[in-house]
């Protein structure tokens, strides 16, 4: 399942412990991509990358969107692993989409909340 695809919250909480600061120098290393392109990627600032990667406590916002935007270019993660290429992966000589829209993340974020504070059944169980 895609990580943009993703609808519960306890499928995010999944996403965020799997995907590191390691995670994250490795994976912009295998791109080829600087701090400040994967921020316009991403729709961060390059500052909140630079915290991450350094292990400075960074927002579940931020954490989302530079784990999306590089699972967008095909890379998975999993804890204890380097970064590996996903059955969706890239060729190598394409050039990267477009970055993603700044608000996608607090939608994603917004819907979920939203969705947890709903009472109404819904048919995956959540």
């Amino acid at each position: 399942m895609s990580s943009l695809a993703i609808s519960s919250f306890v499928d995010q909480q999944i996403l965020l412990h799997q995907f590191t600061a390691k995670h994250c120098v490795q994976a912009r290393a295998m791109l080829g991509w600087s701090r400040e392109e994967l921020a316009r990627q991403a729709g961060v600032t390059v500052d909140a990358v630079q915290r991450f990667e350094q292990h400075v406590e960074a927002d579940d916002e931020t954490r989302l969107a530079l784990a999306f935007r590089l699972e967008a270019e095909g890379l998975v993660f999993f804890p204890g692993f380097a970064p590996g290429w996903g059955m969706t992966a890239r060729k190598w000589g394409a050039s990267p989409t477009e970055p993603a829209p700044q608000s996608m993340i607090a939608r994603l974020m917004g819907s979920t909340a939203a969705a947890m504070d709903s009472t109404t059944p819904h048919a995956n169980g959540a």
